[in-house]
């Protein structure tokens, strides 16, 4: 499992189901592509068949973003024409084993250069509950903005009751927070799988979360003091 977001995914400006609004109205069906000036490399085992610094960046809406290449940086490479960028071409990510963008390894798609989280502490209440039991309660929280993605609290383990949480196989993918480890609440004989999860080795930008945990209010009750969706206005 993996999380896609982008202009052109989830709320993003570009996407089906936007968070704000244009004026006037933008084309149905919009690509933006722009130049991506990283060093972009691709593997096939230990052999290098990618290395340039000329790619552009592809946001699609519906799909996830992509890399367009000129021809003759992918060599061998079976590429198909990019009809928005006339003499790019674009490789299926699978064609290769290994991208890199400026060094770091890469997992089901590239990085959103537009993508941003902000990790603020805050005095946010979250409180947690599952089959009767109690497993947070306080105000000592870190609130999340990220990019297409509503706000959400993470907590410090330290007041989280990990005596009643289980490590599950679940694991999902983000290339902003790193890989994420799923926890399920285990109340006597009641078992609720995946009712957590936390980052035990983001990148940089997320470090303020590393090791905490957040709540799916799917999965438990949760209470959590957020932002007010100000979704009612209608342009």
């Amino acid at each position: 499992m993996f999380d896609v977001m982008s202009l052109v995914a989830g709320r993003g400006p570009l996407g089906k189901d936007p968070a704000g609004w244009f004026t006037p109205p933008l084309p149905g069906e919009m690509v933006y592509i722009e130049p991506h000036p990283r060093r972009i490399e691709a593997y096939r085992g230990d052999r290098k068949v990618i290395d340039t610094e000329r790619a552009l960046m592809v946001h699609r809406r519906d799909h996830p973003l992509s890399y367009a290449f000129l021809p003759a940086d992918v060599g061998d490479l079976a590429g198909e024409p990019v009809p928005e960028a006339p003499g790019y071409v674009a490789v299926p990510w699978d064609a290769v084993d290994a991208w890199f963008e400026e060094g770091r390894k890469l997992v089901h798609y590239p990085p959103n250069p537009y993508h941003r989280v902000d990790c603020r502490p805050t005095k946010r209440l979250l409180r947690v509950e599952v089959a009767g039991a109690t497993l947070v309660d306080t105000s000592d929280t870190v609130i999340v903005f990220e990019t297409s993605v509503q706000p959400r609290l993470y907590v410090d383990p330290a007041l989280v009751r990990t005596d009643l949480l289980r490590r599950t196989d679940t694991s999902t993918y983000c290339n902003y927070k790193g890989h994420a480890t799923y926890w399920a609440a285990v109340i006597g004989d009641t078992v609720v799988d995946d009712v957590a999860w936390s980052y035990e080795d983001p990148p940089p930008e997320t470090l303020p979360i590393k090791g905490f945990f957040s709540f799916d209010a799917d999965r438990a009750g949760v209470t959590a003091e957020l932002p007010t969706p100000s979704g009612q206005f209608t342009p």
